[in-house]
């Protein structure tokens, strides 16, 4: 009897702790509860902690609180210039509202698969509005913005905020991108042999205007020089004729001795000539030298041989 006893109390107790550690639940930072009272939601749990429910009748359904990803297959987006473009993008959200969640979408799995139905719709409407080069270059964070918002108001009815919305990449596809390079180079190069025809064109400018100030400054410089050389020649006339007035022994024996420096020159000049000849009076008959001032009683000076 008292064996039967001890046992029931035994399972009475092992029972109530079974009861009692099932009653008991606890969120972690990164999660978020929902309480179910037989399959209906009657309280929301945000705040870490250990929490109490109703064995047996309530059940516990935790929602990840942290950012979560969207990761979007590739698609073609036809852009507003006709241009097909071959668009990966991605997304990332948070669970706002646990209870609007767990009503409209049950599981993170079927939250991808809707937003992965919204952002596809959203990116053909966006890009389709835009061009290519908007979408490559421009205005790709506007374009990803107006994405964003667009999904994240969508996704409110499912307790879902939309953090941010990327573009991994946006290309041409493979057989329209060799094309579109060789399009492009062509371009390029048309851009290049334009400027390249300009800028012979500026030199062959510079190059003339170089010439003609060239030749209009050796032709000043000439005129200068050409009057100075006729100022220097007058001033030399000038002085030999005034050096002919004082004294015209002496300046005929200088002129002549320049002649005579002149034509003895090396060279191919010949010359035939009288020794007796008026060209070499200097040689057979110098002229006399002045006489010096005579002294007292002094004898006269001796005649030159």
């Amino acid at each position: 009897m008292k064996n039967s006893l001890g046992l029931i109390l035994a399972v009475v107790a092992a029972a109530i702790l079974i009861v009692l550690y099932s009653a008991l639940f606890s969120v972690y930072q990164t999660q978020q509860a929902l309480v179910l009272r037989f399959g209906e939601p009657v309280r929301v749990i945000e705040q870490p902690g250990l929490n109490v429910k109703i064995p047996l009748v309530d059940s516990v359904i935790f929602v990840d609180k942290r950012i979560l990803d969207l990761e979007n297959p590739s698609q073609e987006v036809i852009a507003a210039d006709q241009k097909r473009l071959v668009v990966d993008a991605f997304a990332r959200y948070r669970i706002v509202n646990p209870l609007r969640f767990y009503q409209s979408v049950g599981s993170i799995e079927g939250a991808n698969s809707r937003l992965a139905t919204i952002l596809n719709s959203s990116l053909r409407r966006v890009l389709g509005e835009s061009t290519f080069t908007e979408v490559v270059r421009d205005q790709r964070e506007n374009l990803m913005a107006r994405i964003r918002d667009q999904v994240n108001r969508e996704a409110a009815g499912f307790g879902i905020s939309v953090i941010d919305v990327r573009i991994r990449r946006a290309d041409l596809p493979e057989a329209n991108s060799q094309a579109v390079f060789q399009r492009m180079q062509t371009e390029r190069q048309r851009e290049a042999s334009e400027i390249r025809a300009q800028g012979g064109e500026a030199a062959q400018t510079i190059r003339s205007r170089a010439d003609r100030d060239s030749t209009i400054i050796v032709a000043e410089a000439n005129a200068t020089g050409d009057k100075l050389r006729g100022e220097g020649e007058a001033q030399r006339n000038e002085i030999f004729a005034q050096a002919y007035g004082r004294d015209k022994q002496f300046f005929d024996f200088y002129r002549s001795m320049q002649a005579y420096e002149a034509s003895m020159k090396s060279g191919d000049t010949r010359m035939l000539l009288t020794p007796d000849s008026e060209f070499f009076r200097f040689f057979n008959n110098p002229a006399p030298t002045a006489p010096a001032p005579a002294s007292a009683g002094a004898a006269p000076a001796a005649p030159a041989n």
